[in-house]
C-alpha cells in the first residue's frame, strides 16, 4: 500500500481554515471534523488536518524554511484550474507567478500557484 494517510499542518490561527475550506471543497475535499482548534477534510482514503497547537515555534508559516514548501492537489482539467484560479483572490489565495501561469512548472506542467494570507503556498495541477 503507497500513497498518504493523512497530513496535518499547524497554522497559528484555526479562523485562516476558511480560505483551506474553500480551496479543499473545490478540489473535492469534504469535510469530516471540526473542533475549536481546527478542522479535518478527506478525499478517498486521505485526509488533511488543519490545527493549531501550544507547541508552534513561529506566528507565521514561512515556506523557505526547513519543511513543508507547498502542497500540490489534482485540479482536474485546464478548464477546472483555469477557473479555480480566477476564483481564488476572492477565497483568501494570492496567484504566485501569474507571469508564468499556467506553466510556471515547465511547458509540459499545467497548474496554479496559490499563497494564502499565512503563508502557506499549494499548487493545482490539471490532468490525471
Amino acid at each position: 500500500m503507497a500513497g498518504f494517510h493523512h497530513v496535518e499542518l499547524w497554522v497559528a490561527d484555526a479562523r485562516e481554515s476558511g480560505a483551506w475550506a474553500w480551496l479543499l471543497e473545490r478540489l473535492g475535499f469534504a469535510l469530516v471534523q471540526e473542533w475549536p482548534e481546527g478542522a479535518s477534510w478527506s478525499a478517498g482514503d486521505a485526509y488533511l488536518t488543519l490545527t493549531t497547537s501550544p507547541n508552534l515555534s513561529a506566528a507565521q508559516h514561512d515556506r523557505r524554511r526547513a519543511g513543508v514548501n507547498h502542497l500540490a492537489f489534482h485540479g482536474g482539467s485546464q478548464h477546472a484550474v483555469d477557473v479555480l484560479m480566477a476564483d481564488a483572490p476572492e477565497n483568501g489565495w494570492r496567484p504566485l507567478y501569474a507571469d508564468r501561469y499556467p506553466h510556471a512548472g515547465g511547458a509540459d506542467h499545467y497548474a496554479g500557484w496559490l499563497e494564502n494570507a499565512a503563508g502557506f503556498k499549494v499548487e493545482v495541477v490539471a490532468g490525471g
